[in-house]
């Protein structure tokens, strides 16, 4: 019972932050599951059967909250199943101990440029309302939604920066298509795993106590993105991509550092990842009061023209 409950607590902490920074609910889950000694196909077959209820619960929200583009979900959901379906087949077959470092070094570039472009510079509106183009959806989606069901968890982190780079669309947006559109992900890779594994190593118990929380955090989670501004989201999301993949590279084959070298680099770039966090809540403020008061102006001189008196 109490490891039940835990997992409740689990599967609701992952879909708060899932669904507020479009990542993070597979890595969580399916990493408490392997500690727990659970074999890493079933591991990630039982978290993607719980983020079928859970996507769908944080896609429903994240519509109602208008965090969604559709267009994109077509153009990227697809191939993501695709690639997610291929994965979940030939889990128990592939490895994915030489691509994860890999993949983690990949991200990490990019984690280190949306933290740098979103504190430093806010959120570029020179691209918004570009299209995305299919040439760049559907290989970033069979790439994700592979990744995602060979490594118990990946659609986010793999997706969510790279739309996030692109500046087409805003943030609460891409963490809101990504959201919506894992729940296809997590249907193909479901489908996937039943056709691999069968259903004898998967608990369901597990499935439904992880399903639980995730729809409790789901519509939390999408009040949180429409309302947190994006500078300050981009500034989260840029560190939290650091920081995972950071702890993969630390603890690869590659470095394999001592756990004095992993607790200091933690903590530095937590110390970072908060400062970077606190600017741009400061520069958000300044924005809204130059906006205040650039409004009140302009008001004024409204006044004043219509108080003048018209030439003869």
């Amino acid at each position: 019972m109490r490891s039940l409950v835990l997992l409740g607590l689990v599967g609701f902490a992952a879909q708060l932050v899932d669904g507020s920074l479009g990542m993070a609910y597979g890595v969580t889950s399916t990493t408490l599951l392997l500690a727990i000694g659970t074999n890493p196909a079933a591991a990630s077959a039982t978290v993607h059967l719980a983020e079928i209820g859970t996507t769908l619960a944080s896609g429903i929200s994240h519509w109602r909250f208008d965090n969604v583009d559709w267009k994109v979900i077509a153009k990227i959901g697809i191939p993501g199943a695709i690639g997610a379906f291929a994965g979940a087949t030939f889990l128990s077959s592939l490895s994915t101990e030489v691509a994860a470092p890999i993949m983690s070094l990949i991200l990490l570039a990019l984690g280190v440029y949306i933290l740098v472009r979103f504190t430093a510079f806010g959120l570029s509106r020179d691209n918004l309302g570009k299209p995305l183009r299919k040439r760049f959806l559907t290989p970033l989606g069979l790439f994700a939604g592979f990744i995602d069901a060979t490594g118990g968890g990946g659609w986010g982190p793999v997706g969510t920066p790279a739309l996030l780079a692109s500046g087409r669309i805003p943030p609460r947006k891409v963490i809101g298509s990504i959201d919506t559109s894992e729940f296809l992900i997590a249907i193909a890779a479901s489908v996937g795993f039943f056709v691999g594994l069968g259903s004898e190593n998967i608990d369901f118990a597990w499935v439904a106590v992880l399903l639980a929380g995730g729809v409790i955090a789901a519509p939390i989670a999408a009040w949180l993105v429409r309302h947190i501004p994006p500078r300050i989201l981009g500034s989260a999301v840029g560190g939290l991509i650091i920081l995972t993949n950071v702890r993969t590279l630390l603890r690869s084959d590659w470095i394999d550092a001592p756990g004095d070298v992993q607790t200091i680099t933690y903590t530095a770039i937590a110390l970072i990842w908060a400062a970077a966090i606190a600017y741009s809540v400061r520069e958000y403020r300044r924005h809204k009061e130059q906006e205040s008061v650039d409004a009140v102006e302009a008001e004024l001189r409204k006044r004043q023209a219509e108080e003048e008196p018209t030439p003869a």
